[in-house]
């Protein structure tokens, strides 16, 4: 994806399974057979990732789930570990990230920020994310894997390595963190503007595009699920701009789109 100067890289560090129950007990799969079509009606879906290169800056966004699963029961599969091979077949290395952002501090978009011996996985890179999520995951009682816990403690100890952000701000040319919480504490959403075009890098605020036509669907994760369905209507809204486009980590194929208005509001890729 070309926005303006900056080019966008989708990668897909492995996959994410769902059954219609993650979005909700309610959830049944008839009328969205597009979305539960494959083998035991669930929803296979990437864990996305995103490069984006702007000016001298190479920016990671979401560092995916790391060579590892997290297997939920029946509602939810998640199993990683491709995030470094896409990166090799773009012609990138850890090395050559200078900034990765996450979206959320939930295990399918920190994974690959340090190895289990609590050492960067990109050794230039300062991270950034929000500081609702540090309170929440790194010094509260949310889950988050040990190694990641004692990475980022160690590197935010040592100096600048780890940035927290608690409102609205640029972190590159072209590039600035909007708080959206809800999913979780200090959710952010990423926004990547120029020559009079934008993309909004999603996270998790909006789950995948279903939830357009069904508002009521949330996602299993979300420590507020009230905050995080007006955050997704405010999103869906900011969609129907004709010069913004979207993409979530976990959209189908990581297919970015818009919002069309007229005859009701659709989803168009």
């Amino acid at each position: 994806m070309q926005i303006g100067d900056i080019t966008i890289h989708p990668l897909t560090d492995g996959t994410f399974r769902a059954s219609p129950a993650y979005f909700g007990e309610h959830v049944r799969p008839e009328g969205h057979e597009h979305l539960f079509q494959a083998r035991d009606g669930m929803a296979w879906l990437p864990i996305g990732c995103f490069l984006v290169r702007t000016g001298d800056r190479t920016v990671l966004v979401d560092a995916g789930m790391g060579p590892t699963l997290d297997d939920a029961g029946p509602r939810r599969l998640l199993i990683g570990g491709q995030l470094l091979l896409g990166l090799r077949a773009i012609g990138m290395t850890p090395a050559d990230v200078t900034d990765v952002v996450c979206t959320h501090l939930h295990s399918d978009h920190c994974g690959w920020l340090f190895d289990t011996n609590a050492e960067p996985v990109f050794p230039g890179a300062t991270i950034w994310f929000g500081t609702g999520d540090w309170d929440h995951f790194v010094v509260g009682e949310a889950k988050l894997a040990d190694h990641i816990r004692r990475g980022l403690l160690a590197t935010r100890e040592l100096g600048d390595g780890v940035q927290l952000a608690d409102h609205d701000t640029t972190i590159a040319p072209g590039l600035s963190l909007m708080l959206t919480p809800g999913h979780t504490p200090g959710h952010l959403c990423v926004v990547v503007s120029s020559a009079g075009q934008r993309a909004l890098l999603l996270g998790d605020a909006i789950t995948c595009p279903v939830q357009l036509d069904e508002p009521s669907w949330q996602s299993m994760a979300d420590v507020d699920p009230a905050l995080a369905r007006r955050v997704r209507d405010s999103l869906f809204r900011e969609l129907e701009d004709d010069a913004t486009t979207g993409v979530g980590a976990h959209f189908p194929e990581l297919a970015f789109g818009r919002v069309l208005t007229g005859q009701g509001r659709s989803w168009h890729t």
